[in-house]
């Protein structure tokens, strides 16, 4: 299917937060984790076979049960292998800051968790039937483990005897799926289609709803012409994973073909900073207002906060001196004028440490809240230092992230200091900073333009603000 009209309903879904995310054994590939050739290894070995010769690894674990009539060793080494600190990849912390509140997987290990934690998020992992019937308490994301749970290994679906009994076993399990297949989008990740329990369950869907099924995409691989041995190899793996795409297409698969699976990171990437257009990190410190004078600067940051949340964007904000209370007030004042359209989140306060911290830990600080935006505004930007004027050293620090993190960059130069200092280099190259958005690079150059009429610098950023999304 054509990328960029599956990035589109992917979004839509996104926005809508209908998408819900299928993981498998290839979205754990970077974490540190070993295949699972490397994991069934030790039983190959006991089995005198060549490992090298598997495929089947639900057969070999089946063939090591028989001969030994215990799976301790199969449980032992799910315990070894996969309860190590492995490394949060980058697809898993992307998909962790998305509006994504379903998760599959037949993956073991507790990477899909460990990153909604470490997002500050709460997941409600399920890998039992009777965990169905409970709900943690203000659960953000829900996390289906089909096949079980590293740290409950004699429960984890590894053999012959564990597929074919688990229709029975997780009925209620397998409903829950269909059910989510029925009314979500289902994004796979690292998924080759070969598990019987899922394939079950996608023909029962099929069968039930055929044509009125909801579409769903997955990634795949083309064949890599270096790796076959001849030309004759590669057009017969090129006619074999064409016929794979039809046949997925039967269950509404749609299938996005990648020439490398860090493609799969940078799609990620890109739905990230669509959906984040919908969020303003506002950057701002003034101990001195410059010509602006109190009274008028925090009355211009109030009506331009309510206004942004009434326009239906959300804002992040440290709490900066002199501009945060503002901030606030005005993004508030549009919450709750508005209780039935607008929701209590499109406000997100992120107030700084007060206790005397490393550079590192405010950079790191910082670096979180531009990850949550796709927009920045940037106004004054002073404090007092030694009992002196100077210019804000963080502010500067967020245009850096904010630029590094390729966000739309809107300073209001208007009100002086770092934000003037960051006009004046955008102004430099704006085709650097507004890719070539002509509209965009024009209302920049409107906004500029202003004195310091707060009305029409307000409409103006509007403007910017429309065109972005």
């Amino acid at each position: 299917m054509n990328k960029d009209v599956a990035f589109k309903d992917i979004l839509k879904n996104l926005r809508e937060e209908n998408l819900a995310i299928f993981a498998g054994a290839g979205m754990s590939a970077k974490a540190g984790f070993v295949s699972w050739s490397e994991l069934m290894k030790p039983i190959a070995d006991e089995l005198e076979l060549e490992i090298e010769n598997e495929t089947d690894y639900v057969a070999l674990a089946q063939y090591h049960e028989n001969e030994y009539k215990t799976r301790s060793k199969i449980n032992q080494l799910l315990i070894d292998e996969l309860s190590s600190n492995a490394i949060i990849t980058e697809n898993h912390q992307i998909l962790s800051r998305l509006p994504i509140s379903t998760y599959w997987t037949t993956n073991y290990d507790k990477l899909i968790e460990a990153s909604l934690e470490k997002e500050g998020k709460i997941p409600d992992v399920k890998y039992t039937v009777k965990q169905l019937a409970l709900t943690k308490s203000k659960r953000d994301a829900v996390v289906y483990k089909m096949h079980g749970d590293v740290e409950h290994p004699s429960e984890a679906i590894i053999t012959r005897d564990d597929y074919e009994s688990y229709y029975i076993r997780m009925e209620p399990y397998l409903s829950a799926l269909a059910g989510d297949l029925i009314s979500k989008t289902f994004l796979f990740i690292g998924f080759s289609f070969t598990d019987p329990n899922l394939d079950y369950i996608l023909s029962r869907v099929r069968t039930t709803y055929k044509k009125d099924q909801r579409r769903h995409y997955c990634f795949m691989r083309k064949v890599q012409e270096e790796l076959c041995e001849d030309n004759v190899e590669f057009e017969y793996k090129k006619k074999k994973l064409n016929l794979f795409i039809k046949d997925l297409q039967r269950f509404s698969i749609e299938t996005i073909l990648i020439d490398e699976f860090e493609e799969i990171t940078e799609f990620l990437a890109a739905l990230e900073k669509e959906i984040n257009r919908d969020t303003v990190f506002i950057s701002g410190a003034a101990h001195n207002y410059g010509e602006w004078g109190k009274e008028k600067a925090e009355e211009f940051i109030h009506l331009l906060s309510k206004r942004i949340i009434n326009e239906g964007f959300r804002i992040v904000s440290g709490f900066g001196l002199g501009v945060g209370s503002s901030v606030v007030s005005g993004a508030l004042e549009a919450i709750y004028q508005n209780l039935k359209s607008i929701p209590k989140d499109s406000l997100v306060l992120r107030p700084f440490p007060q206790t005397n911290s490393s550079e590192e830990i405010w950079t790191n600080y910082r670096r979180d809240m531009l990850d949550h935006a796709g927009i920045a505004i940037f106004m004054f930007g002073n404090k007092i230092e030694d009992d002196e004027l100077v210019i804000s050293n963080g502010m500067l620090e967020e245009f850096e992230l904010a630029k590094e993190k390729g966000l739309l960059i809107i300073p209001i130069g208007q009100t002086g200091f770092v934000a003037k200092d960051i006009q004046i280099e955008i102004e430099k190259d704006l085709e650097q900073y507004y890719s070539t958005n002509k509209k965009l690079i024009e209302l920049q150059k409107e906004l500029w333009k202003e004195s310091v009429d707060s009305d029409k610098i307000i409409e103006v950023i509007i403007k910017i603000l429309r065109t972005a999304i």
